[in-house]
């Protein structure tokens, strides 16, 4: 075969294959212009889907902030949980326990006489294991040099009421240490889901919506003074129902669990650790709980003070004008008595700074004390 013939051949063949490969190649660019806006399609749905189901979780978000209490009214003491992160932080001394704390200690008379910068983590019978795991979420902002803790709750062993552990736990931010204090709060038929989405509790109160709801839909008032609840009514004490036999003088298995895991928390962070008894009469403090008290603090190192046997000799308190509900708890005037007295204490024995010379501090707490003076004198916003 000649070399032109060889020639022939071989150009004859390569225009066979690309006539051959140009109708595939025309195939594959028709379905490709096919594919795409199939492709588009796709995203534009995925992103319609997207933006629906952003659209109905900001929808569900704001109408669980409506149905939820707002604890605006007459019920306030719901709202002091989340008062707490809102405050200047850096305290010497954070209050936890019950309403024997929250209401007969006045941070800002602590402030005043002795420049100590304070913050009460109360709450409506606030059990011991939620005064704990409060203490435990303050940790993870601070750490104070003194924790006191009010003893009258170790009288509980277990969980007693849904609404007050609402108001307790509900304005707590969510960590393990919410979880944890849930756990540990539910009463019977309470289901921690409920708590995870509080719209599943409260859907039904569309009925009992007020104006209230409205207005504080997205912000609510500040109501305490860094913790305290303030009460400026007197109501003389009066006659309480005798005391009851105690049929086992020792407080329960997990009361006192959780006062172990608290004085144990405070040791590990290097933190002093104070009892209290509250002057508050009622409820009956036993003889037999405070012999207690004393030996905890005596084998553990600590401080115990009952306020109840001195309230009158040495606080000077009156409780005929000292208290506005018949001796429960302290007005302001008992509870500015209990703060001075409290206060000399916490700063002598723990040599606490006085932070007056501090203008940032003093500056925040100028503004606490015009709303407290404001308070104090009957004098509305």
């Amino acid at each position: 075969m000649s070399e032109e013939l060889e020639q022939k051949i071989e150009k004859a063949s390569e225009t066979s294959v690309s006539e051959a490969k140009a109708p595939a190649d025309v195939a594959s660019s028709e379905d490709a212009s096919k594919k795409a806006p199939k492709k588009h399609r796709k995203l534009f749905r995925v992103a319609l889907v997207l933006a629906l189901i952003a659209l109905t979780c900001v929808a569900i978000y704001l109408v669980d902030l409506l149905l939820r209490p707002k604890y605006m009214g007459d019920v306030t003491e719901g709202a002091l949980t989340a008062e707490y992160y809102k405050a200047y932080g850096d305290h010497d001394v954070l209050f936890v326990g019950d309403c024997e704390v929250y209401e007969n200690f006045s941070t800002v008379q602590l402030w005043r006489e002795y420049g100590i910068n304070s913050f009460i983590r109360g709450g409506a019978q606030q059990l011991v294991w939620q005064s704990y795991y409060l203490l435990e979420d303050a940790l993870r902002y601070e750490t104070p040099d003194v924790v006191v803790f009010n003893v009258l709750s170790l009288m509980y062993n277990e969980p007693q009421n849904e609404a007050y552990n609402r108001m307790a736990l509900d304005g707590m931010r969510w960590s393990k240490t919410k979880w944890n204090a849930i756990k540990a709060s539910m009463c019977e038929g309470e289901n921690m889901i409920d708590y995870i989405f509080p719209i599943l509790r409260y859907h039904s109160r569309w009925n009992e919506l007020t104006s209230e709801d409205f207005k504080y839909w997205f912000k609510k008032d500040i109501i305490s003074f860094n913790g305290y609840y303030l009460r400026t009514e007197i109501m003389p004490a009066g006659e309480f129902p005798p005391a009851r036999p105690l049929a086992d003088p020792n407080f329960g298995d997990k009361a006192m669990e959780y006062l172990d895991k608290m004085t144990e928390l405070c040791k590990e962070k290097g933190i002093q650790l104070v009892l209290i008894k509250s002057p508050s009469l009622y409820p009956h403090w036993y003889d037999e709980w405070d012999a207690n008290m004393e030996q905890y603090a005596k084998d553990h190192g600590i401080t115990y003070i009952n306020m109840l046997k001195i309230a009158e000799s040495e606080i000077g308190i009156d409780y005929s004008l000292d208290t506005y509900d018949a001796g429960l708890h302290m007005n302001v005037t008992g509870a500015e008595k209990c703060s001075s007295y409290l206060g000399k204490i916490l700063k002598e024995k723990f040599s606490l700074e006085d932070h007056r010379g501090d203008a940032d501090m003093s500056e925040y707490w100028d503004e606490v004390g015009k709303r407290y003076d404001a308070a104090k004198n009957g004098e509305t916003e």
